[in-house]
């Protein structure tokens, strides 16, 4: 005797599949991590290599 699936087990199964196309929150976090760390590298950029030319200008 076979049972057949109830309807609150096929809605259950199709809500599943739809949450797989969301992109994962962790997804979200790093891209937006890496956007600000290059947004902030872009802006520091002169200083970082300011004060990389003095320390290796000290060096010689």
């Amino acid at each position: 005797m076979h049972h057949r699936p109830s309807i609150h087990l096929i809605r259950r199964r199709w809500r599943q599949r739809d949450d797989r196309g969301d992109v994962p929150g962790w997804v979200l976090v790093t891209i937006m991590t890496i956007s600000l760390g290059v947004a902030l590298f872009s802006l520091a950029r002169p200083q970082l290599l300011a004060i990389l030319q003095s320390a290796l200008n000290s060096v010689r």
